[in-house]
């Protein structure tokens, strides 16, 4: 029999399987609500059939649905005035012409040319038809070679799918095991709900490439795809400094393996949200089947990331303020925010973590949310040193990302980044400083 772990609703449920095919359900603790309400305005499902491109390469976008008159255009998620105020929609800059079609209909395949000159970053195709339909679809351009910058920033593409509830074969549940304990599997290359943009992008993700394009920070940007397919030595031969800016939920082990390398090797890591390199998952062809816990497996987060996810809350909770707490760690990362023992910044909570005993040794707690979930218990953020020479950040609940905008975390990500890629060339402050 085979133990694994899925999700029904807002609950995580352990799940084992029988020689007879039935499944027995044992609910588990309780989490926030996953599934935001859906966007109802007309769109055009389509997705690209990688998470990933290269610069020069020919992408591919297949059709979910019918349309007349469209129009495909390209987009690089860029700088952008203000917070994204609709969660059903993205944007940036257009790259490349805009392509027409008179028809488009289901297992339609469109290839779009991607410039060999473009810079690296998040990208989509939006689509448009008359009466109002818009649809999108998001994917990774990767650098031409791995360490094309001395930072990577690191998108959770298969954390989005498993947190996306679309319905690809209508049969009235989302093919997700966080709609059903009957469903063990989600695809990585469907169109997601919400005319096409992953859940929560604007309030987790955006802010924070908004950020590094206003700042005009130089970086690498990676899928999971890239992390598969990677090993530990040659990231640490490209990269000073790995930034996991989001939900970095669900991994592999060959990502896994190629992360704890890459610290191994003296590499650097960010992570900027909670719940990171939490369960894991095996991926063919195209689908992901969720197994189970790292830390039930042997391979405890804490170990790579300093803390682990314990608890949740509500998605609706605005979050409450991280106090800083005295010490070494905490004299550096805040320096020139005027921050002190004591104070409070940003705004963080839904999800949470901890020190755990898999902690390493001399984690330091440079931060703390107390109550965060309104019962007593704290989520910290934490920096190590590693015996590599490797130093990990973790910020302990969501999301530090989703704050960036604010003067003093403003100023602790750019002493974070020049703490942890020295050879990184400053930000142009000046541009970075209004209009978030």
């Amino acid at each position: 029999m085979a133990a694994v772990a899925v999700f029904v609703g807002a609950s995580v449920v352990q799940v084992q399987g029988h020689a007879s095919g039935a499944l027995h359900v044992e609910r588990a603790a309780a989490k926030g609500s996953a599934r935001d309400p859906v966007s109802r305005r007309p769109t055009i499902a389509a997705a690209f059939t990688r998470e990933s491109f290269g610069p020069g390469e020919t992408a591919t976008l297949a059709l979910f649905g019918r349309a007349r008159d469209v129009t495909v255009r390209l987009f690089r998620v860029g700088d952008a005035i203000g917070p994204l105020a609709q969660r059903d929609a993205m944007r940036g800059e257009q790259v490349g012409p805009d392509r027409h079609y008179d028809r488009l209909a289901p297992a339609r395949v469109i290839h779009l040319g991607l410039g060999s000159g473009w810079a690296s970053g998040l990208y989509f195709a939006e689509l448009t038809a008359p009466g109002d339909r818009v649809g999108y679809a998001p994917f990774v351009l990767a650098p031409r070679r791995l360490g094309s910058h001395r930072i990577a920033v690191v998108l959770p593409t298969q954390t989005w799918q498993a947190y996306n509830f679309r319905d690809d074969d209508h049969d009235g549940v989302g093919n997700t095991w966080y709609a059903s304990p009957e469903i063990a599997t989600a695809a990585l290359h469907r169109p997601y709900e919400d005319r096409g943009v992953p859940a929560h992008y604007r309030i987790y993700d955006e802010p924070f490439l908004r950020w590094l394009a206003r700042n005009r920070y130089a970086v690498d940007y990676l899928s999971d795809a890239e992390l598969r397919t990677t090993t530990g030595r040659t990231l640490a031969a490209g990269y000073e400094l790995l930034i996991f800016p989001g939900h970095h939920e669900y991994v592999t082990a060959p990502e896994l393996r190629a992360v704890t390398g890459f610290r191994n090797r003296g590499g650097n890591l960010a992570f900027l949200s909670a719940n990171n390199f939490f369960r894991k998952i095996t991926l063919d062809r195209g689908v992901m089947t969720i197994v189970g816990q790292w830390r039930k497996l042997g391979r405890p987060e804490a170990a790579l990331i300093g803390v682990q996810y314990f608890s949740s809350g509500p998605v609706t909770s605005s979050g409450s303020s991280w106090i800083v707490r005295g010490g070494a760690a905490s004299e550096s990362l805040f320096r020139y925010t005027g921050l002190v023992p004591g104070s409070a910044f940003g705004s963080g909570g839904i999800e949470a973590d901890r020190i755990a005993p898999s902690s390493p040794p001399g984690v330091e707690v440079v931060a703390e949310i107390p109550h965060v979930l309104g019962d007593g218990r704290k989520a910290q953020m934490t920096i190590y040193r590693a015996s590599s020479g490797a130093t990990v950040f973790a910020a302990g609940a969501f999301s530090l990302a989703a704050s960036v905008w604010q003067p003093p975390v403003q100023q602790l990500m750019i002493n974070l980044i020049e703490d942890l890629s020295p050879g990184t060339p400053p930000p142009d402050v000046g541009a970075g400083a209004p209009g978030g």
